[in-house]
This record gives structure tokens, C-alpha cells and sequence, in this order.
């Protein structure tokens, strides 16, 4: 049976957790998981074949990990400014492993090297999900903090996208306590991202 994990560790993003662990091996699997099929839908939508597209993001992963390892955080910056940094690096070295090692890589593949537009989107789509992963552990905060009624009210409408009235029937609670404990919440979450974002990490 599995342990459950400190709060320390589950109170941060993934991210944060291999930018602050570059050696967590247990992060990095799970940002493997996690993060190796936007890579390659990322490489597909730009291209590549599917079967180079696997080759390409075994690639940047380990360049990734590479960057993690070496780039030095600065605490004054935003981690999404690092973490645009550190993608960037990744693909830089990754195209300049390929230049050296081959000149006969396809049309497609040379064009995507010189894409500016295609690695802004690679780091944009690295920022995203940082702020996906943000969101997650704020609403798992939220969860705690409030009476799991409430909590179902509010993941019925503002995720479920159910009508005020069809989970106030369900739950047993009128519409407008439905609607307060929906917008308490939804401040909730707001508030803790905002802490997320300003926390050392």
C-alpha cells in the first residue's frame, strides 16, 4: 500500500518540485508522464512523423533535464520566466547537438529547428501547464478549507457546468447557497493562486 506523501511535498507544483530536486527521481517520472505527450502532439502539430516525433521528445526531455540541473534560479523572477528560460536553453542546445551531428535531417525537421513561432509555442504550451499545475494545487487547497457540500456545489457548477437549480435539488441546499459557496470558493482558489505564485520554491 502506498504512503501518502508529506505535505511539503504535495503542496507544491511538479515543476516546482524538479526545479527545487533536479535528483527527485520520483518528479521526474511523473513529469515524464505528465508532460511527454504534449510534447509530441507539440512535435506532430508542427510536423514531424509520428515516429520521429518519439525520437524528438526523448530528446528535449533530456535536455530539459539537463537545463534544470544547471540553471541557476533567481528568486526575484517569476517562475514562469524561468521556466520559459530553461525551455528555451533546452531547444537551443538540442538544435545545436543536431546541426553538429547530421546535415541530412528532412525538410520538415530543418525548418523546425529555425522556427522562432514553433519554439515559442513549445514554451508557452511548458507555461501553460505550469499554470494548470498552479490551479491544481490551489483548488486542492481550497478543497480543505471549506464543508465538502460546499465544495460539491461549487465543482458541480463551476466544473460540471450544472444549472444552479438541478444542484441545489441534488444536494439538498437552496440556489442561493449554492451561488454564494460557488463564488466563495472561486475567490478562494484565486487567492492561492496569487500565494502559489509568490511562494519560494
Amino acid at each position: 500500500m502506498p504512503t501518502e506523501k508529506p505535505e511539503a511535498e504535495t503542496s507544491i507544483s511538479l515543476m516546482m518540485r524538479v526545479r527545487r530536486d533536479p535528483a527527485d527521481v520520483e518528479a521526474w517520472e511523473e513529469f515524464v508522464r505528465r508532460y511527454q505527450p504534449m510534447i509530441r502532439e507539440w512535435c506532430l502539430r508542427w510536423g514531424s512523423r509520428p515516429d520521429d516525433a518519439d525520437d524528438i521528445v526523448q530528446e528535449v526531455l533530456l535536455k530539459l533535464l539537463a537545463a534544470m540541473k544547471s540553471f541557476d534560479y533567481d528568486p526575484d523572477r517569476s517562475f514562469r520566466a524561468w521556466l520559459k528560460t530553461v525551455t528555451q536553453n533546452a531547444w537551443s542546445d538540442f538544435v545545436r547537438s543536431h546541426r553538429r551531428e547530421s546535415t541530412e535531417d528532412p525538410e520538415w525537421f530543418r525548418a523546425l529547428l529555425d522556427s522562432r513561432a514553433a519554439l515559442d509555442d513549445l514554451s508557452g504550451r511548458m507555461e501553460d501547464a505550469f499554470d494548470r499545475e498552479l490551479l491544481e494545487v490551489a483548488m486542492r487547497r481550497a478543497e480543505k478549507r471549506v464543508k465538502p457540500a460546499n465544495w460539491q456545489a461549487f465543482r458541480l457548477t463551476a466544473i460540471d457546468q450544472r444549472t444552479g437549480a438541478d444542484v441545489a435539488r441534488e444536494l439538498g441546499m437552496t440556489v442561493a447557497r449554492v451561488f454564494i459557496a460557488k463564488h466563495r470558493i472561486q475567490r478562494m482558489i484565486e487567492e492561492e493562486m496569487r500565494r502559489l505564485s509568490k511562494e519560494p520554491n
